[in-house]
C-alpha cells in the first residue's frame, strides 16, 4: 500500500509559487528575466544554462497541465481568467492603455492556471474519489 501525503492548500500555494517563479523569472515587464538578460553583455554560456533550466520547468508545467486538465480544461481554465480580466476592466480596477500592467495581471493569472494543472489531479481525487492514472504501454 502506498501512502499518499495529503493535498493541502499550502500544498496548491506551493504549487503556485513555483509557477509563478517560471513564469516571472521568463519574462516580464522589468528588467529582472531571463528574456531582457538575453541582450545583455553576460557570457552566452550563462544564459543558454538557465534557458535550458527554465525550459525544463516549461515543459514539465505544460505537460502535467495538458494532461491533469486537457485542451478542454485548459482552454476552460484560461478562459475562466480571461472573463476575470474583462470583469476587472469592466470595474474600473484594470485600465486597457496600462499594458505593463496587463502584462503582469495576466502572468498572475498564466501561472494560475499552471498550478491548477499541476494540482488538479489531486483534487479531483478530494473531489470524487477518483484517482488519474497515466497508461504505459508496453
Amino acid at each position: 500500500m502506498v501512502i499518499q501525503p495529503k493535498f493541502t492548500f499550502a500544498s496548491f500555494l506551493l504549487r503556485y509559487l513555483i509557477s509563478l517563479i517560471l513564469v516571472f523569472a521568463t519574462y516580464n515587464p522589468s528588467e529582472y528575466c531571463w528574456v531582457q538578460w538575453l541582450y545583455s553583455d553576460t557570457v552566452m554560456v550563462y544564459k543558454v544554462a538557465s534557458g535550458i533550466v527554465l525550459l525544463i520547468g516549461w515543459v514539465m508545467f505544460l505537460r502535467a497541465t495538458w494532461n491533469s486538465l486537457g485542451a478542454f480544461g485548459t482552454l476552460l481554465a484560461a478562459a475562466f481568467f480571461a472573463v476575470m480580466i474583462w470583469l476587472l476592466i469592466e470595474w474600473g480596477l484594470l485600465a486597457l492603455d496600462n499594458t505593463s500592467i496587463i502584462v503582469w495581471v495576466v502572468e498572475f493569472i498564466l501561472s494560475g492556471v499552471l498550478a491548477v494543472g499541476m494540482s488538479w489531479s489531486h483534487i479531483r481525487r478530494r473531489i470524487s474519489g477518483q484517482y488519474d492514472t497515466d497508461e504505459i504501454e508496453g
